[in-house]
């Protein structure tokens, strides 16, 4: 039996003996009749428990470069007094006119990392920021660009200063990739430990081969150099893989060939202010929540040669109270990747 009064435990508060579970301001508040039968993980191994969170949360997550298509955000710029400050604000600090080529350019031209990454934020960010009061986050996350995106909309980091970020990040990549040739592939239903083991084989014949986004179960996407691509894609296929797709990217973004543009960017951030977030942000790096701007800006950084746990981040979120998922930004990919990774939450665009 626990105590009938009040006591902390390894950051959990037992507050008395009955059958309900909540959780208030991140701690794990537990109140329990007759002995623990406590089974499920609590992610700050303080508790297990079987019985059900309580607190039903908002989740706001956003996309990263992939989801870009012509035309993204004409409509906000069109109907939105508000949209239309912020594309106009940003034209001026980009100094050029990304909005002509997001409304009405080419395929080509917007596949342009340096051009990509500024349009896909720029969407995602002025997305949000137009729901006004419909906008509540109560905890964020977004896929490697995307993290920039959650980090503004949490109050992170400016408006500006986000878009300034952005386009350092893309600059730097861009000449990375220039640098060094090299591409990713999308792997398709084979175990995350098994593709793990066959870049670390391929990586051992001299080439750079990492997995670099843990997108779903049964997908996982690859980046190196083109030969260990091309090399690791035929053994994905010989071990089983459905499918060994390479895909139509400009580099092997979150390996080792983007160092270049980490000193870069490494430099650009801790040039900029960042503030603590109204909510937590789930970053990439180590799929957690942070609030502290001295560790966001580490993971930040890291984040640009390690791997995107998207499919941990978003199993923290649910293990965290996330029951309901809103995605900020083009296109309708991180839905359907939470709907892969945990079935029974709603995932959702912007209503």
């Amino acid at each position: 039996m626990l105590p009938q009064h009040k006591r902390k435990q390894q950051g959990c508060y037992i507050i008395e003996e009955k059958d309900t579970i909540a959780q208030k301001d991140r701690f794990c508040v537990v109140v329990i009749r007759k002995r623990p039968t406590f089974a499920a993980f609590f992610r700050n191994k303080s508790l297990f428990f079987t019985n059900q969170i309580i607190k039903k949360m908002k989740a706001f997550v956003f996309p990263g470069q992939g989801a870009q298509f012509v035309g993204m955000g004409k409509d906000l710029y069109e109907n939105s007094a508000l949209a239309k400050e912020l594309f106009e604000k940003a034209n001026d600090i980009l100094g050029y006119r990304i909005t002509d080529i997001m409304f009405n350019g080419t395929d080509e031209d917007l596949r342009q990392t340096k051009v990509t990454q500024p349009a896909v934020f720029l969407h995602s960010v002025i997305s949000a920021l137009c729901m006004g009061d419909a906008f509540q986050p109560e905890m964020t996350a977004g896929h490697s660009l995307g993290e920039f995106s959650a980090l503004v909309a949490a109050g992170a980091l400016s408006f500006e200063d986000g878009l300034k970020l952005v386009y350092a990040r893309a600059m730097a990549m861009q000449k990375a990739c220039e640098a060094h040739p090299s591409t990713m592939a999308a792997i398709i239903a084979l175990p995350d430990e098994k593709v793990e083991e066959i870049c670390e084989q391929v990586s051992k014949e001299g080439e750079v081969c990492v997995a670099a986004n843990f997108n779903c179960p049964g997908q996982i996407v690859i980046s190196g150099t083109i030969e260990g691509i091309n090399k690791a894609c035929e053994l994905m296929k010989a071990a089983g893989a459905k499918r060994a797709l390479p895909l139509k990217v400009g580099g092997a973004f979150h390996s080792p060939l983007m160092d270049p543009a980490k000193v870069e960017l490494e430099a650009a951030i801790n040039a900029t202010n960042f503030h603590t977030p109204k909510c937590p942000v789930y970053q990439n790096v180590d799929a957690l929540p942070h609030t502290d701007p001295a560790e966001i800006k580490k993971n930040l950084v890291a984040q640009l040669t390690a791997s995107v746990r998207w499919t941990q981040s978003v199993k923290n979120m649910i293990a965290d109270g996330a029951t309901d998922f809103t995605e900020c930004g083009p296109g309708a990919v991180l839905q359907g990747l939470i709907k892969k990774i945990d079935s029974t939450v709603s995932a959702h665009g912007i209503a």
